[in-house]
Order: structure tokens, then sequence, then C-alpha cells
């Protein structure tokens, strides 16, 4: 009871000041604290909720691969996933960190606030980055157990920790620069020149 008081207090006073910062036109300032607001509220009200569910997710589609090769098997109710290699066996738990919500958090909080788009493109691009990230994070998954699948249990560690977050970070990075980085360049106005041979 308590949580969601503060809660509701916290997203007053957000709301609030969000609303001086836009009447005074800090643009910058508007982005940066309501982005921030954002992500903390979807991660004390929507992370705990929606943590599971999306690990039940991500197992699901990792399986996929796992299963047509018929190199690990999914128990995607509870979001494991069972790889055994000729070295052993191990089972992996997906579970807040590797479920992927704070990066979709952290996405959406950012979107929300960027006003190169439209509200309703940043719902479409919105709806599209979270596919992306979550289709991302499963092929991550994927990679962490085909590795441990050929390479042994032993290699847990840099499939976990070096290999497979390459692989999620570096899609994200890619999403990233088409969602914020190129359309703000796009749309910017930018000056023309001409030599005088031309005129």
């Amino acid at each position: 009871m308590i949580k969601y008081a503060v809660g509701l207090t916290g997203l007053i006073i957000w709301l609030f000041i969000l609303h001086i910062l836009k009447k005074s036109k800090l643009n910058f300032w508007h982005f940066l604290f309501g982005s921030a607001g954002a992500f903390i509220l979807m991660l004390i009200f929507l992370q705990p909720v929606l943590t599971q569910p999306l690990a039940r997710i991500v197992a699901l589609l990792a399986s996929i691969p796992g299963k047509i090769a018929g190199v690990y098997s999914a128990h995607y109710k509870y979001g494991v996933i069972f790889v055994e290699s000729s070295a052993g066996a191990i089972s992996l738990k997906i579970d807040f960190e590797c479920s992927g919500i704070i990066e979709i958090i952290a996405y959406l909080s950012l979107l929300m606030f960027y006003q190169v788009y439209t509200v309703y493109e940043r719902i479409y691009v919105g709806v599209l980055g979270v596919i992306g990230m979550v289709l991302a994070n499963a092929l991550r998954i994927t990679v962490i157990c085909l590795i441990i699948y050929f390479g042994g249990i032993d290699m847990y560690y840099i499939a976990h920790t070096f290999v497979g977050r390459f692989v999620f970070y570096g899609l994200s990075v890619m999403l990233y620069f088409y969602v914020f980085t190129k359309p703000q360049i796009i749309k910017q106005k930018v000056g023309s020149f001409s030599y005088d041979s031309d005129k």
C-alpha cells in the first residue's frame, strides 16, 4: 500500500514538473526529466509484473532453433532452458537480468519523450522496437546455448558474459541508431550552399 501511495505521489510531482518544463519550453530538460521519471516509474510498477511473462516469451523463441536442431530444450513455462553437452548438462534460468526488461523499459522511456516522432509514430516505432529487442534477446540466449552445447559447460561464463552481451547490445545499438540518431539527422534543418560556377 505504501509503495503505491509513494508511487502515486511521485507520479503527480513528475507530471507537475513536466508541465512546468513544457510551458517554459525547456525541451532538453523536459526530455531528460521525462525519460528518467518514466524509467523509474515503469521499473517500479511494470517490471515486477512483466519480467516473468517476458522471460517465458524469450525462452519460447530461443527454444525454436534448439528444438529444430535437437541440441537443447526449453521449459518456457518456467523460463528455463536445459542444455546437455558432451561435458555435462546445465540449466539456464532466464531471470530479471536476462529477460531484457530493463533495456525495453529504457528504450520506451526515451521514445516517449523523443519529439522527432509524432505520437502515432512513437507508438508504431515503440511496438516494433520492443519486438526487435525481444528477438535480439532470444538470439542472444540461442547463441549462449549453442556455445555451451558445442564447447561444454566451461564455456558458460564466456558465452554469457561476453559473446551473448556482444550480440544483444550490438543489435541494440543498431536499433538505437535507426530509431533515434538517423531520424534526428534527417529531420534537422541543414542549410544549402552552391559554387559560383553552378550559377
